[in-house]
């Protein structure tokens, strides 16, 4: 991997997790909403969303620095990974909690002084470790939605 791309990466990592800690704090003390009054329709889904970014951008971050030091950047095509991951991750933190909150999954959540601590944590759970919530979730899907019929070695 070019030194270029190694920076533009790592860049953009940082960017990423800081500025979605910027955003969370930002809607923490109505700032965002008092710039754009639209934001208090979708505030709970931004803090979701934000919460699955910053575990994702961690995650991507720590492994990025640890693929670093030792040496194992030399893919060029894992830049796709570290870029695309993260930003995969926001969206699924949202689905995730929605999904529990719907009561597919059989989790429940506790309000504390109406601040849904329980649901931004999941959310940053969900973004650290996405792709194992991902296959997770395809299991869950497989199951659900198999049909009686005998599979034949085909997942779809």
């Amino acid at each position: 991997m070019k030194r270029w791309l190694k920076t533009l990466i790592l860049t953009y990592l940082s960017l990423l997790f800081f500025g979605s800690f910027l955003a969370v704090g930002g809607l923490w003390t109505g700032a965002l909403e008092n710039s754009f009054p639209v934001i208090s329709e979708i505030e709970i889904f931004l803090y979701y969303f934000f919460a699955g970014s910053i575990g994702g951008s961690l995650r991507h971050l720590y492994m990025f620095c640890s693929h670093y030091m030792k040496g194992e950047l030399t893919d060029y095509r894992e830049w796709i990974m570290y870029i695309f991951y993260p930003i995969f991750a926001t969206g699924t933190a949202v689905i995730a909690v929605t999904l529990i909150q719907s009561g597919i999954f059989l989790i429940e959540f506790i309000d504390y002084k109406d601040t849904p601590l329980a649901q931004i944590s999941i959310a940053f759970f969900v973004g650290f470790g996405f792709n194992r919530f991902l296959n997770k979730l395809n299991a869950v899907s497989k199951n659900l939605f198999q049909s009686n019929k005998k599979n034949n070695g085909n997942d779809e």
